[in-house]
């Protein structure tokens, strides 16, 4: 394994859970989110977001498009912080002991303009990172190998050098075919004993 000169995290489901359909479930019930869902490409149409689309435009739009799913396709918009919690504690305190490690570290993230600057006041450890990398501004989302290419061409790492973590193993494949050592996230336990493991962290740090 070679020396890793900078660490890389998903936010998603790494650092701040994610998980729109548990919210609607607790909003209008597991049945009707169902059929929303299954009528509705809501992940598709937050895609549109993370490219860097207007987010509230693009919501709205949806909303819009489809009147029966109307008030529930906003609240992808105007309850979206709800959506995007809590934070993953144990996750968290792996970035700050990697910084305080003086490892570099960077965030690279399929996150749109709007949301994440609604996101940043309420989890300010995302003003931690070294570099950030944020789909909405480079108009480009994971796992497609161009935000890849991007994030090299800015560290001027060579790609060997990087471990990322992220939740989905498309974009953990994606990474790996360009050389990056990479980690699928399954859990905060299995990620600190991977930094462990490459000599970044002692086990008292990764607590």
């Amino acid at each position: 394994m070679a020396d890793v000169q900078a660490v890389i995290f998903d936010i998603g489901n790494v650092l701040i859970e994610w998980q729109p359909e548990r919210f609607y479930d607790s909003v209008i019930g597991p049945e009707r989110r169902k059929a929303m869902f299954a009528e509705i490409d809501l992940h598709g149409i937050n895609d549109v977001v993370d490219r860097g689309g207007n987010f509230r435009d693009t919501i709205y739009a949806a909303a819009e498009a489809n009147p029966g799913w109307a008030d529930e396709v906003r609240m992808w918009h105007d309850r979206w912080i709800e959506m995007a919690a809590p934070a993953i504690d144990h996750s968290v305190r792996l970035l700050q002991a990697l910084r305080a490690a003086d490892v570099p570290v960077f965030a690279l993230t399929n996150f749109g303009i709007q949301t994440f600057e609604v996101a940043e006041p309420v989890y300010p450890f995302l003003g931690e990172f070294d570099r950030r990398y944020i789909s909405g501004h480079m108009g480009v989302i994971k796992p497609e190998a161009q935000i890849y290419q991007m994030v090299e061409a800015d560290c001027g790492l060579d790609p060997t050098a990087l471990l990322f973590t992220d939740d989905k193993p498309d974009n953990i494949d994606a990474a790996a075919a360009r050389g990056w050592q990479t980690h699928l996230f399954e859990g905060s336990q299995g990620w600190a004993d991977r930094l462990v493991q490459a000599g970044l962290l002692t086990q008292a740090a990764a607590q």
